[in-house]
């Protein structure tokens, strides 16, 4: 049977919660800038839609259907992971705030 100490314990939560704010602070500040990319493209794609509605443009929606089918039966499985991602709790809730400091750092 194995049995952990105390200050053992504690070390292992201090770097659970370390690794996670550090990597939450690594993504956040990642996000902020992936963020700018994704709103010229998504200013892009509104100007696409917009001229495929003012039929400018023509659009196959077919594919862009199986192409979003396809995504969405990729991601499924992804979401058989929150089960462990809950004993995980103390490196979440450090990679969460890890994540707004570098989302909010300029």
């Amino acid at each position: 049977m194995l049995t952990l100490t105390l200050s053992e314990s504690f070390t292992h939560i201090l770097f659970q919660l370390g690794i996670g704010g550090i990597g939450g602070f690594l993504i956040g500040y990642a996000m902020r800038k992936v963020i700018k990319v994704a709103l010229i493209v998504g200013v892009v794609v509104f100007s696409l839609i917009f001229l495929a509605y003012t039929d400018v443009i023509n659009v196959d929606y077919s594919g862009l259907s199986e192409t979003a089918s396809s995504f969405v039966n990729a991601v499924n499985p992804a979401l058989n992971l929150l089960t462990p991602l809950f004993a995980h709790i103390p490196f979440i809730v450090s990679l969460v705030f890890g994540l707004f400091l570098g989302f909010r750092r300029e």
